[in-house]
């Protein structure tokens, strides 16, 4: 729990802080759930799987989070029993000094655990996961104020799996107003267009808007967290997923990690998404992510009016 020096702090670096902690810890159990071999597999839909580290890792964030911030909304992927008694090994209480050290914008001095809504995706990529492909797998916890993204933590349980002279895992976490750390943000080369998109969930629209583009080079990788940071650390221009597949747990952490850097992530219409607690959880007009919001509108003007058509924006009643 939070010592008196550590609870004089705004909630907004206690949140990240907290929520750093968390995510190491979250990840230590998706790796331990990888080692033991027995995944507990569930099919939850067409191309859609849950695993036992998914419903592990969830449990160990939601109580984490609300066993320190228990007026703030949290919204997981999982639709697990709330009721269910949560291993105590797994409620992580301590803070990232880093973070709690960090300044923190004037904009969120005030802010009240009422006004927030975090939203958690357990184990981004779980396709891969099953599959060895873990380079592909992030757990994501995004901090939304006002139906914005303003705050982001992204885990990466197997960074760093095939190199035994370093350190597996890393954590980046990142606040608009602030930046983003943990990472090795840099430009991707000006002299070529690479664009990555989705590795198991392409359809005719994805495909299309992709040929409206004319990228040098396709990375089809698995996860929308590995893809937002492939373009916040350079490797990909953008990432374009024209499509309804994503969901909000999906973007929220990435698109404030990206914002914080000077990118931009939006629906494929160039509306914002939303995210307060009551809105459609299915971002159905796609997504667009960026490393620079001026370039944004570029492809944002190449894609091409029928497949815009086709995912039309969603009109927010809030």
């Amino acid at each position: 729990m939070a010592t008196d020096d550590e609870s004089t702090k705004p909630l907004m670096l206690r949140l990240i802080s907290s929520t750093v902690s968390v995510v190491n810890r979250a990840g230590k159990i998706i790796r331990d759930v990888m080692n033991k071999g027995e995944l507990g597999i569930v099919e939850k839909g067409v191309n859609d799987l849950q695993t036992e580290a998914d419903r592990s890792a969830q449990r160990c964030i939601v109580a984490s989070l609300a066993r320190q911030f228990p007026k703030v909304t949290v919204i997981g992927e999982e639709n697990l029993d709330p009721n269910e008694d949560v291993v105590e090994d797994w409620v992580e209480t301590s803070f990232d000094n880093e973070v709690l050290s960090s300044k923190c914008p004037e904009i969120y001095a005030t802010l009240k655990e009422e006004e927030v809504v975090i939203w958690v995706d357990p184990l981004d990529g779980t396709s891969e996961y099953t599959q060895g492909l873990l380079d592909h797998v992030t757990v994501l916890v995004g901090v939304a104020v006002n139906g914005q993204a303003v705050g982001g933590v992204i885990h990466q349980p197997f960074y760093n799996y095939k190199d035994s002279n370093n350190p597996i895992g890393r954590t980046i976490w990142g606040l608009v107003g602030l930046g983003a750390y943990g990472m090795n943000h840099k430009l991707p080369p000006l002299n070529q267009r690479i664009i990555t998109t989705t590795r198991s969930h392409s359809n005719k629209l994805v495909q299309a808007s992709l040929e409206a583009l004319k990228p040098d080079t396709i990375l089809k990788v698995g996860g929308a967290g590995h893809k937002v940071l492939m373009v916040a650390e350079g490797q990909a221009h953008a990432y374009v997923f024209a499509s309804a597949g994503c969901k909000k747990w999906d973007t929220c952490a990435p698109e404030a990690i990206l914002h914080s850097l000077g990118g931009r992530l939006t629906d494929i219409h160039g509306n914002d998404l939303q995210y307060h607690a009551d809105v459609q959880q299915v971002n159905s007009a796609g997504v667009l992510a960026t490393y620079d919001k001026l370039v944004h509108n570029w492809y944002l003007e190449q894609i091409p009016k029928n497949i815009k058509d086709a995912l039309p924006p969603v009109i927010s009643n809030i």
